[in-house]
């Protein structure tokens, strides 16, 4: 099951789908010009065909094989932060297939800065269509072992490539009239953007989900997960804490601290890590608590938020 990145390149250009590792989350790739391929991804995932993917290349010069044209912003953006955690919505050509962009016009494109994964991409010889290595509406995996635990027997491989060094998923960023619009807060914070910026108003394009990670519930956990503290705490909870832990924190039956010292940095690289490990726990509930509304802070509010569900 794991596998050398040679062997990966092997299965990808035969058409297979293979786990593998980014500075974000591990994810599951595959051909992003096969449609069998793809339709694969949605399979291992049970995955909605309605939700669309990221495209990741190794060079940017590799964007012209997708896109049909790329904004002045864009360019701009991907300068800065390429490679790294963000990923470009744009004007798809007709190549890449409609099942890879969720029906829509547009294309997800992101360079990821983890040499494995560019490595990977190059001795494939194509851009791989990837979104994160679980099972639909799961928590997100950061190391192999996670991508095992939902994913084994349904995919042909794992590339350990170690932990995520970010921890959280690519900030999304769409353009309206050349204006940067986030669609998905992640490991790009706003305050690092430079230009004028806002949240999409809305998730739907042409029908569809802009851009992967809109749903209302996401990246959850099989434990019920609550953001509130209450007064009296249930039997065999368990608290996802940020920094100074609350006066009650004695009555929890295990605490984990995304960051002692509050840094929110160290935050988003210990969140799925952490929320995997109290998921285990066989508890009655994850209580966590949201962080200041700044920096990545929002961006860990946000996979909070849509793990929480309807808990």
């Amino acid at each position: 099951m794991y596998i050398s990145i040679n062997k990966a390149a092997e299965i990808l250009k035969g058409g297979g789908i293979v786990a593998i590792p980014t500075e974000t989350v591990y994810g599951l790739a595959g051909n992003a010009f096969d449609e069998t391929a793809v339709a694969k991804i949605f399979a291992a995932k049970e995955r909605p065909f309605f939700d669309p993917l990221i495209v990741h290349i190794a060079e940017f010069g590799e964007i012209e094989e997708l896109v049909a044209e790329i904004p002045k912003n864009a360019k701009i953006l991907a300068e800065k932060f390429w490679p790294g955690p963000l990923t470009l919505v744009l004007p798809k050509k007709d190549k890449v297939p409609n099942l890879t962009t969720g029906g829509l016009s547009t294309v997800a494109v992101r360079m990821p800065k983890k040499q494995i994964a560019r490595d990977i991409i190059k001795l494939a010889g194509f851009p791989l269509a990837a979104p994160s290595a679980n099972m639909f509406q799961h928590l997100s995996p950061t190391s192999a072992e996670h991508v095992f635990e939902q994913l084994g027997g349904r995919i042909d491989g794992i590339v350990d490539g170690g932990a995520c060094e970010v921890g959280i998923e690519s900030t999304v960023i769409g353009f309206e009239n050349e204006t940067p619009i986030i669609y998905r807060p992640g490991g790009v914070a706003m305050e690092m953007i430079g230009h004028p910026v806002s949240f999409a108003a809305t998730p739907l394009k042409e029908g569809n989900l802009i851009s992967p990670g809109l749903l209302e519930k996401h990246y959850s956990p099989n434990t019920p997960l609550c953001l509130e503290l209450p007064n009296e705490i249930p039997p065999n909870s368990g608290l996802l804490a940020f920094g100074k832990l609350p006066e009650n924190s004695s009555r929890f039956a295990k605490i984990l601290n995304l960051s002692e010292n509050g840094n929110p940095i160290e935050a988003a690289v210990n969140l799925y890590g952490m929320l995997h490990k109290l998921d285990s726990c066989k508890l009655s509930k994850i209580f966590a608590t949201l962080l200041p509304k700044a920096g990545l802070g929002n961006a860990i509010n946000d996979r909070l938020l849509k793990a929480r569900g309807t808990a």
